[in-house]
């Protein structure tokens, strides 16, 4: 069984479901649909990593193509120098998966995502070839560890000049890619900076650390009475931030203080950023309520690129961290995001809890997530009189949204409604109904 294309990249269970066969036939195609004689490689820290790199490399081998490998190395890292150098290049890495699933995502020459014509090519030839031999003997992979530091020293230069002095932050690197790099940045920027979960052993990615748990940073942060707390993923291409009170500061707030900040100097191009409709209702009221344009896209940082891309803007992001600054960047990078919201700080001389909530108050939003057994056939238009009915109750005091998971058999069931009660209550309800049309 060929694995299929997800949400972003190819993505599945270490050598079950995303075979070191798999990986090396992906590399082939990859070569053979992207071109070019060199291919940039990076990996995250999963103990799954090392074979599935080298089958890659087999594969690109294949088609006289070269990988150069970056190692360990955030998500971001490699888009940049894919960016820089005109090659194309591949990020090994389940992203906030637990270390047994691995996965593939892949960049055009340019740092840019897959267009959807791209990725349906390459997986029709996937599907077509459906097997690609072992090598007699592994390609040689260039060790290219030491281009990092370009990348390190972009991420400085976004400061333009400035510094970080006088802030005192924890970081939490979620035994992931960003181990190394985030403090070593954070510190030369002038920042103090405390690391926690920074050992990876193949093993420990994500484990109940990072920016799906950050509940050892929210400690942390107020023990050691630091300013910022800061949580990234495991190939660090999102962040979540913690303010001095230990409280969680999610993508929509990083977003809007970002946003306002460069609106205010001017720096916000088509006065616009671009959203995900996963973003509370409160952003988009404060945005309005600013005079800043909001554009709505499908869930996924790949539909905020082709947004930004489409409508001449140059910002947004995700509720999850996934944030863009295509000025500066390709694809959402958590540590460009870290320093972009750190110089906020730093030049408002104000707490992040302060310009926090300032910058949007976030109505009460509750997630439901309905296992099911197949697609559930014509869903919107099926479910559409208990939607209608419930938005008719909430007389645009709320939001409801029901959407089909990319990735997982569930369907997802999100209600905002200005009180947490209200918004529970029509979230059970309308899962109810789901789970309803999905056992008929």
């Amino acid at each position: 069984m060929i694995p299929r294309f997800g949400t972003d990249g190819w993505r599945g269970r270490a050598y079950d479901e995303l075979t070191v066969d798999f990986v090396r036939l992906l590399g082939e195609v990859s070569a053979t649909v992207l071109g070019g004689d060199t291919f940039l490689v990076g990996r995250d820290t999963r103990a799954s990593g090392a074979d599935l790199e080298q089958a890659f490399a087999d594969g690109l081998a294949r088609q006289d193509v070269r990988a150069k490998s970056l190692h360990v190395t955030p998500t971001p890292a490699v888009a940049w120098l894919s960016a820089a150098d005109g090659i194309a290049a591949a990020m090994i890495s389940a992203s906030h998966n637990p270390y047994y699933d691995n996965g593939i995502k892949l960049f055009a020459p340019g740092g840019a995502k897959l267009s959807d014509v791209t990725q349906n090519r390459i997986q029709a030839e996937l599907d077509r070839r459906g097997a690609t031999p072992a090598p007699a003997a592994a390609a040689t992979i260039i060790d290219c560890r030491d281009e990092l530091a370009r990348y390190r020293r972009a991420v400085i230069d976004s400061l333009e000049g400035r510094d970080l002095r006088g802030l005192r932050l924890v970081i939490d690197c979620a035994n992931g890619s960003n181990y190394e790099i985030a403090p070593a940045v954070l510190a030369a920027v002038g920042a103090e900076v405390e690391v926690i979960h920074d050992a990876p052993d193949g093993h420990n990615i994500n484990d109940h650390c990072g920016s799906t748990h950050p509940e050892d940073l929210q400690r942390l942060v107020v023990e050691h009475e630091a300013d910022i707390g800061l949580a990234f993923d495991g190939d660090a291409d999102r962040v979540l931030a913690v303010d001095h009170r230990g409280q969680l500061i999610d993508g929509d707030h990083i977003i809007a203080i970002c946003a306002i900040d460069r609106h205010a100097r001017g720096a916000l191009v088509r006065n616009a950023v671009a959203v995900t409709v996963m973003s509370n209702l409160g952003f988009r009221l404060s945005m309005q309520a600013r005079g800043i344009e909001v554009i709505e896209t499908p869930v996924g940082d790949r539909y905020v690129l082709e947004a930004l891309e489409r409508e001449g803007a140059t910002f947004g992001g995700e509720q999850s961290g996934h944030i863009i600054f295509s000025d500066l960047a390709t694809t959402g990078d958590g540590l460009l995001t870290a320093v972009q919201l750190l110089d906020v700080v730093s030049r408002s001389g104000r707490p992040l809890a302060d310009l926090s909530a300032e910058s949007m108050t976030r109505l009460p939003q509750v997630l439901r997530n309905v296992r099911v057994p197949a697609p559930v056939a014509d869903l919107a238009a099926r479910i559409g009189p208990a939607v209608a009915r419930i938005e008719a109750t909430l007389a645009g005091r709320g939001r409801v949204l029901i959407r089909p998971s990319g990735t997982e058999p569930l369907v997802r069931v999100m209600v905002e409604a200005p009180s947490q009660h209200e918004a529970a209550a029509f979230a059970e309800e309308l899962a109810e109904v789901v789970t309803a049309l999905a056992t008929e």
